[in-house]
């Protein structure tokens, strides 16, 4: 059966998204209508499409659903999140400026700055091994991963999804077409992994790329940002607040150390609304 969807496209530095309202509409989602929505040539085109839904969790605003243009459902996105947070004030669906959030992986917090900007609570970072999940006998915050065969040094950390940081001399000859899907799909990553590759700038100062799992390598990712920061501070190369430079613009990232949460702020935007009608 055909259906008729109202929906709004938003951007987080170039990371762009279809915003689905799932509070007033009905929303049917399969991995192929999913596709079909992020396709950028016969559809809206999107990194991923964020679905708005009631929370039954008391003191919760919302529900939070994440699925890659792969049509993969997944537990976390950051610029997507600071998009959800102006999404659902500007369609009058809450009047909080500060709003309670469930997703797969936990509750964040996101709040919408005098300025335009958001800041978003997105948890204590997670860094055992099994619970990244990354498979390893070792604890160490900087472990060996075989990548087409040499050796590359990496972070794992998850913020609600995994990520794996390795630090290169420089992001715009870094391999990341090449090395990202290999990283992507690796073994050590039973969930598969977000590969992240960053360069210190100063130790204020990053800059970042991204190959997303599900996606490719996008303008900018929020929990990226996050675990490249963690990961930054944590092999003692910078110092919290941290500015990170994607291709799609500037993140600050704030972290107090292990067992704090991090606090990520940054612009959303939105750029068009319209309906769609899918077979």
């Amino acid at each position: 059966m055909k259906q008729t969807l109202a929906f709004t496209k938003m951007q987080g530095l170039g990371n762009d998204f279809v915003m689905l309202d799932a509070v007033r509409q009905p929303v049917d989602l399969s991995p192929e209508r999913v596709r079909a929505l992020a396709d950028r040539h016969f559809g809206i085109g999107c990194d991923q499409l964020l679905v708005v839904e009631p929370s039954d969790t008391p003191g919760v605003d919302f529900r939070y659903r994440i699925f890659n243009a792969d049509g993969g459902e997944v537990e976390q996105c950051g610029n997507g999140a600071r998009c959800f947070a102006r999404f659902v004030f500007e369609q009058g669906l809450t009047d909080k400026r500060e709003i309670r959030v469930e997703t797969a992986k936990g509750l964040i917090t996101p709040r919408l700055e005098d300025d335009g900007t958001v800041t978003v609570d997105m948890g204590v970072p997670v860094l055992t091994p099994a619970e990244v999940p990354f498979i390893s006998d070792s604890d160490a915050y900087v472990q060996p991963l075989d990548v087409a065969g040499r050796t590359v040094a990496i972070t794992a950390v998850s913020m609600g999804n995994p990520h794996a940081v390795q630090v290169v001399a420089d992001v715009d000859t870094a391999p990341v077409a090449e090395t990202g899907p290999l990283i992507e799909h690796h073994p050590r990553f039973p969930a598969r992994v977000n590969a992240g590759f960053l360069q210190v700038v100063d130790a204020h100062r990053v800059r970042l790329r991204v190959f997303e799992r599900g996606a490719g390598e996008t303008l900018a990712c929020g929990t990226g940002a996050c675990a490249a920061v963690v990961a930054g501070i944590l092999r003692e190369l910078v110092v919290s607040p941290v500015t990170v430079e994607t291709r799609g613009g500037e993140l600050t990232i704030a972290w107090d150390g292990v067992g704090t949460p991090v606090m990520m702020t940054g612009p959303a935007v939105t750029v068009f609304s319209g309906e769609i009608t899918l077979p």
